[in-house]
């Protein structure tokens, strides 16, 4: 079995490594199931997917955190790593936007 804690202490070619294995493992399990193979493989097909999802998250994870790194002093940070919260949260007014006044209550607020 795959443990993430593992595949994080890993680098990315051994990462890469690994995904290529078991996915040639995954096709040789599948030409397998077609030639009428005993049952004990059948279950290790679920297993090696599960793997290859692993290594997948880890990978991602870790390109995730780099670009995170990377674009942490510029100004504006892409849209892909911000946080998504909620949408209501995403398009509601800035502080300054709700300072905001129409001269009409500018005025209304400086007369009265």
């Amino acid at each position: 079995r795959v443990k993430p804690h593992e595949l994080r202490n890993m680098d990315d070619n051994a990462l890469v490594n690994e995904l290529v294995k078991h996915r040639k493992e995954l096709a040789q399990l599948r030409v397998s199931k077609v030639s009428q193979a005993p049952q004990m493989k059948l279950a290790r097909i679920k297993l090696v997917r599960k793997a290859i999802a692993k290594i997948l998250t880890v990978i991602n994870q870790k390109r995730i955190d780099q670009s995170r790194k990377d674009n942490q002093k510029s100004k504006y940070t892409p849209r892909d790593l911000r946080l998504k919260r909620t949408k209501a949260f995403r398009k509601r007014l800035t502080k300054f936007e709700r300072s905001r006044k129409t001269l009409r209550q500018q005025k209304q607020d400086n007369n009265y």
